[in-house]
């Protein structure tokens, strides 16, 4: 099969060009960096956002996997994050569908679903998230991937294109150290947490979630963020992690995915057997909190009490069946 990947030198991109290699696939990447090479694959410069130039890079492609966005809101204006990730996903499937391509897979986010990042908070209806649950996006990057999402069905009414729009969670690189130290998970912070009596537990989550509604408010998440160095962190920096980090974990619902895995699901998204256009929650086996999942509903979502389904030990919060049913997706790796 020749693939094209667009944004195919990221996190995600790279380890998912390196499998399609692997099982023989003919791989062209198209990026904005002129000065990549990549083994075993073609590299070309293209700017999604420039159809005429995008076009002449699907000729001759039979399937393409869509990377190519600004992966935060941190990354830009509102309206810039709006051109580049929905003028550009249309665009990818304008010139799918001209070409007569059928298979398009595309990265959405877990952000889709609008609570993570968005500005004005709502009510969770029930455990495990699937992809039944409402939406409500209030950011332009959230809002950008549902947006993905409604391009790809689109194309699917309009042109027959199918494919999957994978709701991937945090991507935990082992390679990049910024991203390892911050999605570690912070086990040992939950474990400190359950140790604590009722009361303390209650004010401890409390004090997490009055965090959570202050970046809510200031839009912390829109701000450009600072590079982490190499130097060792104080202790004040550490506990700023640390509660930050558990802020992320209860609205990502303890999430997270290895980057080997990602790429296995847009193979399997590449290649399985199905039609339409649908978006998929893919995450790793078990929560990042490393508790008891019910446990963590109990601190810090006590009052949502409806469970489409039994949640056993320390399984998901986001429900993935979806995604092994359709494109027989299974967890391999951990995040440890």
């Amino acid at each position: 099969m020749h693939v094209l990947i667009t944004g195919g030198t990221g996190t995600v991109g790279r380890l998912t060009v390196e499998r399609l290699v692997r099982s023989g696939h003919a791989v062209r990447v198209i990026g904005l960096d002129d000065s990549i090479s990549i083994t075993g694959a073609e590299y070309r410069t293209c700017d999604i956002n420039d159809y005429a130039t995008l076009r002449k890079q699907v000729e001759g492609i039979d399937a393409i996997v869509h990377l190519a966005a600004l992966p935060h809101p941190s990354r830009g204006a509102a309206e810039h994050i709006f051109n580049v990730n929905c003028g550009g996903t249309f665009n990818v499937y304008q010139a799918a569908a001209e070409e007569g391509i059928k298979r398009v897979v595309s990265a959405s986010s877990i952000n889709a679903l609008g609570f993570n990042f968005g500005v004005i908070p709502f009510e969770i209806s029930y455990f495990p998230i699937d992809e039944e649950h409402p939406t409500q996006t209030t950011d332009a990057y959230s809002f950008s991937k549902r947006v993905l999402e409604e391009t790809a069905e689109y194309f699917w009414r309009r042109d027959g294109i199918s494919g999957v729009c994978l709701r991937l969670p945090f991507v935990f690189d082992p390679e990049n150290k910024a991203r390892r130290r911050f999605g570690a998970g912070g086990q040992e912070h939950y474990a400190e947490l359950l140790a604590l009596p009722a009361d303390q537990q209650t004010e401890r989550v409390q004090a997490i979630w009055a965090q959570c509604a202050q970046m809510r408010q200031e839009r912390t998440a829109e701000k450009p963020r600072p590079k982490p160095g190499d130097q060792p962190l104080t202790p004040e920096q550490e506990q700023a992690i640390a509660q930050r980090r558990m802020v992320m974990g209860a609205t990502n619902f303890w999430s997270g995915i290895h980057a080997a895995d990602s790429a296995q699901a847009f193979e399997k998204g590449l290649l399985a057997d199905y039609e339409g256009a649908h978006s998929l929650f893919v995450t790793q086996s078990e929560n990042r909190a490393g508790v008891d999942s019910e446990e963590l509903l109990r601190l810090f979502f006590p009052e949502v009490t409806q469970r489409k389904r039994p949640i056993c030990g320390r399984e998901p919060l986001v429900n993935i069946q979806k995604a092994k049913d359709l494109i027989a997706f299974k967890p391999e790796y951990s995040l440890d």
